[in-house]
């Protein structure tokens, strides 16, 4: 089980303080959404130059020209690229046709998807390895989890690693271990805790315990 550090809504400067601190606790490094449309490809080029070591994940949630912009985020530094699973089959199998020119891994994101069992049985008939659960941000302001979603997921995958993903912090991380979550991705949690080192620490120690 791997622990993701989600950066989303810290400047560039904060954010390499802040993975420095932290890189002995954490697997990927994802560049957000929100920071990738604040600081462009160029987040994912640094964080690649100054933690060689790590994996990260470009949060690009692609919706179309799926092999233009695998290719983009992947020249860039990155190890996964994110597609949303709602999109058209066509712009997912370019990604994963891009992604494998480069030997690294699409992870489809599952947000908003109405039919999880279905899609992913799709999904995985053309090559897909990696999928997300996600709870948005606005769906989490209404009390919604990831936990039922991962459950659905886990019981209709075949073959495919499991991301997890919305609102998680240390109190909750037990819940995710527990169904089976491949990696167990936390944002806030870490970036806005009072000890984010601390934060990190505890979820990495129970996670590697």
């Amino acid at each position: 089980m791997k622990l993701q550090l989600a950066l989303d809504d810290i400047p560039l400067a904060a954010v390499l303080a802040l993975v420095e601190h932290v890189r002995a606790y954490i697997d990927i490094i994802e560049v957000g959404t929100p920071f990738l449309y604040a600081e462009g490809l160029a987040a994912v080029r640094e964080l690649r130059r100054r933690f060689p070591e790590k994996e990260i994940l470009a949060d690009m949630k692609i919706m179309d020209a799926g092999e233009h912009e695998t290719r983009l985020a992947l020249q860039a530094g990155a190890d996964y690229v994110t597609v949303l699973g709602v999109t058209d089959i066509l712009t997912v199998k370019g990604c994963l046709a891009v992604a494998a020119e480069f030997g690294k891994t699409i992870v489809v994101d599952m947000i908003c998807e109405p039919d999880l069992a279905a899609r992913i049985k799709q999904l995985e008939a053309v090559g897909v390895r990696a999928l997300a659960v996600h709870t948005g941000v606005d769906q989490q302001a209404t009390g919604r989890t990831p936990l039922d979603d991962l459950r659905v997921m886990k019981s209709a995958s075949r073959s495919s690693q499991i991301f997890v993903a919305g609102g998680i912090n240390a109190a909750t991380l037990p819940d995710y271990t527990r169904l089976g979550a491949d990696v167990v991705i936390v944002g806030s949690g870490i970036c806005h805790a009072e000890n984010p080192v601390a934060a990190a620490r505890t979820m990495h120690g129970f996670l590697y315990r």
